[in-house]
């Protein structure tokens, strides 16, 4: 449960036992040094103790290429926990969305990037 207000979040909190309480913390957003970019492509892989997030740009995509390059400009690392409250997150905020303005239609058989590690910096 979240509410926000002027850039804070008063998120309610529990412990891992059920003996716990809940209670609530106010967390607040320091937006100072945030930077921000633009990605039309994500690709996520992982390993037992972290997920990777690569986000970049295609700024142009045929269906007569052969390959595609895509310019990454961020690289987001989680750990399993935090991964997953974030597909929580992004699953409730397409879904509150879909239901404002209709369903996302995402194309199936659409080729997937992937990174070969010999073109990597």
């Amino acid at each position: 449960m979240s509410t926000k207000t002027k850039g804070e979040t008063a998120v309610a909190m529990t412990g891992d036992d059920k003996s716990a309480k809940e209670r609530t913390v106010k967390v607040v957003w320091d937006d100072s040094k945030m930077q921000m970019s633009y990605a039309n492509v994500c690709n996520v892989s992982s390993t037992r103790e972290e997920f990777n997030l690569l986000f970049g740009t295609n700024q142009s995509w045929t269906a007569s290429q052969q390959s595609v390059r895509i310019a990454l400009s961020n690289r987001i690392i989680l750990n399993p926990h935090a991964a997953k409250r974030l597909a929580r997150l992004l699953s409730t905020a397409v879904e509150q969305y879909e239901e404002k303005m209709g369903e996302i239609a995402v194309e199936t058989g659409t080729p997937q990037p992937s990174i070969d590690e010999s073109q990597k910096h």
